[in-house]
């Protein structure tokens, strides 16, 4: 099966450094695989050189749509603009830090087939320090278990899917929980899954804003909320 269009889309905040790699990378891998490509970023308030990098970019690439946000949104709200943008049948999103590989993209594109509607990539190894690992391992089983969610790796941040699935539930989280809310919406409107392995490498410039301490507190109440909500008040 050949899929008529994908929207490609990268949350973008103080990724000046990597985020023009990883939109030629998406389009190159895609290109021979898919009738048409768009790719998207989102620039969510980035104080360094984001946005000139990003409007250079678009002046010379007709498939790429850039949304600039003046203030930052949040991770969610930069999700929640791009899906919106989206103009094809399948959204694939990666993050802007280059922390996954774009070109993979293209492994994920054959396992979309009639019968499946997410395509979850899960990290071969983790390309963090040993803390982050231990705390995203930690996260990954909690949220696992807190909102009975399927596959190996729920925090994997390297996903296809169609969009049909954003369209009839639209997703709400501004924050970093919107991953956990996406994957337990998904479950909710019994999407068919498949996983496919992917490398994870450490990040090569700027700093993650989710392993601080004040970000963590944050986002275990926010991650309280979310299951109130989804879980036990369904």
């Amino acid at each position: 099966m050949t899929l008529s269009g994908i929207s490609a889309m990268f949350p973008c905040y103080n990724d000046a450094e990597t985020i023009g790699g990883l939109v030629d990378d998406v389009h190159t891998a895609l290109v021979p695989l898919v009738e048409d490509v768009e790719v998207i970023v989102v620039n969510d308030g980035s104080v360094d050189n984001s946005r000139a990098v990003l409007d250079g970019l678009a002046a010379s690439r007709p498939w790429l749509h850039v949304i600039h946000h003046e203030v930052n949104r949040g991770y969610g709200g930069a999700l929640i603009s791009g899906f919106s943008a989206a103009r094809h049948e399948w959204i694939f999103y990666t993050d802007g830090d280059a922390q996954y590989d774009a070109r993979e993209a293209a492994l994920l594109v054959p396992l979309a087939t009639d019968k499946i509607d997410v395509v979850q990539g899960f990290k071969l190894g983790r390309g963090d320090p040993l803390h982050r690992k231990v705390i995203g391992r930690v996260y990954h089983h909690v949220v696992k278990v807190l909102f009975q969610l399927p596959g190996r790796d729920t925090d994997c941040d390297f996903r296809l899917f169609r969009r049909r699935l954003i369209v009839d539930k639209p997703l709400e989280s501004t924050s970093g929980v919107i991953c956990v809310e996406m994957m337990r919406s998904f479950l909710e409107q019994q999407a068919r899954f498949v996983e496919a392995p992917v490398h994870h490498y450490a990040r090569p410039s700027g700093k993650s804003q989710f392993f601080r301490i004040p970000a963590l507190a944050r986002s275990s109440q926010q991650l309280l909320v979310l299951w109130w909500k989804m879980v036990v008040r369904r």
